[in-house]
């Protein structure tokens, strides 16, 4: 039977180690850590978001534009359902984000661990390779412990967000020892830090709104919920647009974004809305005038930026003090100085060059038999269950290793 070598407990190595088996493939899987999945514990606050009704290529970021679509169009979201259910889950959905029935992380880990057990798969601990060699027709797979022979090695040792679980960046100096690009990695999906504003006394305050990222002639949106903070902005919106921040940042170019805490309305006609409150509110001051809006520590933030004082009357405003209130409601300039590093990522952005990668099989194209899975690769989704997805596609992709 031939051999293949999964080098990575994670996710989208276990999705692998199971569709390899199933395959017909002698498994064995080497994660260096001590415990399988440590990463994919974490996920949706341990419920575990593992996929997304919602599905199209903008959800999916990386170099090589279309590279993901080569997985996806073969494990879509119900194939990924169809193959979770074969293992025994039942799924919890709401508002198309799908969950385990047990709202436990453990539940889809320990049901990828159960199969591997029942085909036979050879599941090793503590297992740290430190080389990938050619043996003739075949690959050799080196521990510091001892080797094995492989017809087929895939590398799905992850990235290097969330170091405490293991993603230590280990992975991109193997596949770098083979001949591979390695895209500079960068956090992704994590907080946005920000030159001091007004807005830092709102910290801990949450308010819907849109936040205009600007790195450089670009400019990236995201609307959500935001979570004003004393460094910067978070939340989902500052999380979808970061890997853009950091890229930028990392590459020596200015970022800015342009948040928006009333995205219904245009910047240009919200002066003659403003006027219209204070008419038919006769006798606020401007906190009060505010108050219906947005929570007090938002609203006082959002006036000390205008140079308003907090509770003088609201009786006719000039057009300036118009104008400065709605730009700082709008349009509040914040000068982006970093991120979240990668201890705080969810994702890493950044990876394994795909052009160096068949999108239909997950192979080398420089160097037959190796196979790569999940966040090694430059490829990285939004939050929402897409990362997870993008592991279970690539994963059920490369374990195949070309067998459709």
């Amino acid at each position: 039977m031939a051999q293949t070598v999964v080098i990575g407990g994670g996710a989208a190595g276990l999705a692998a180690a199971v569709s390899a088996a199933r395959t017909g493939f002698q498994v064995t899987v080497l994660e260096r850590t001590d415990t399988l999945g440590k990463k994919l514990l974490s996920t949706g606050n341990g419920r575990c978001n593992l996929a997304n009704r919602a599905q199209s290529p903008s959800f999916y970021h990386c170099n090589e534009e279309g590279f993901p679509l080569g997985a996806l169009k073969r494990f879509p979201f119900q194939a990924v359902l169809d193959f979770f259910e074969s293992l025994g889950l039942s799924f919890k959905e709401r508002e198309g984000y799908v969950y385990p029935r047990s709202l436990k992380a453990s539940s889809v880990r320990d049901a990828l661990l159960s199969e591997l057990r029942v085909l036979g798969a050879d599941v090793r601990t503590g297992a740290k390779v430190t080389g990938i060699f050619r043996d003739g027709n075949r690959l050799l797979v080196k521990t510091a412990e001892t080797s094995f022979g492989a017809e087929g090695v895939i590398l799905a040792c992850g990235g290097k967000a969330f170091p405490a679980s293991g993603s230590d960046g280990s992975g991109y100096l193997l596949a770098e020892s083979l001949g591979h690009r390695v895209i500079p990695p960068v956090p992704a999906l994590v907080p946005l830090y920000a030159e001091k504003t007004p807005l830092a006394k709102a910290e801990g305050v949450r308010a819907a709104g849109r936040i205009d990222l600007y790195d450089g002639a670009r400019v990236r949106s995201a609307a959500g919920e935001l979570q004003i903070t004393g460094f910067g902005i978070s939340g989902i919106p500052a999380f979808q647009v970061s890997r853009y921040a950091a890229r930028a940042l990392s590459e020596g170019r200015p970022v800015k974004a342009v948040v928006s805490f009333l995205p219904e309305y245009d910047v240009r006609k919200l002066p003659d809305r403003l006027a219209e409150r204070i008419r038919r509110l006769p006798g606020r001051d401007f906190m009060e005038i505010l108050s219906g809006w947005f929570p007090e520590k938002l609203s006082a933030a959002l006036l000390k930026k205008a140079g308003i004082p907090l509770h003088i009357p609201a009786r006719d405003p000039s057009p300036r003090v118009l104008q400065a209130l709605s730009g700082a409601i709008a349009a509040f300039p914040l000068n982006i100085v970093g991120t979240g590093d990668f201890s705080k990522a969810q994702v890493t952005a950044g990876g394994v060059d795909t052009a160096q990668v068949d999108p239909d099989t997950m192979e080398s194209r420089i160097f037959p038999g190796l196979y790569f899975a999940g966040e090694i690769l430059d490829v990285d989704g939004d939050c929402g269950g897409y990362n997870l997805h993008w592991a279970w596609a690539s994963g059920l992709l490369a374990g195949k290793q070309g067998k459709q």
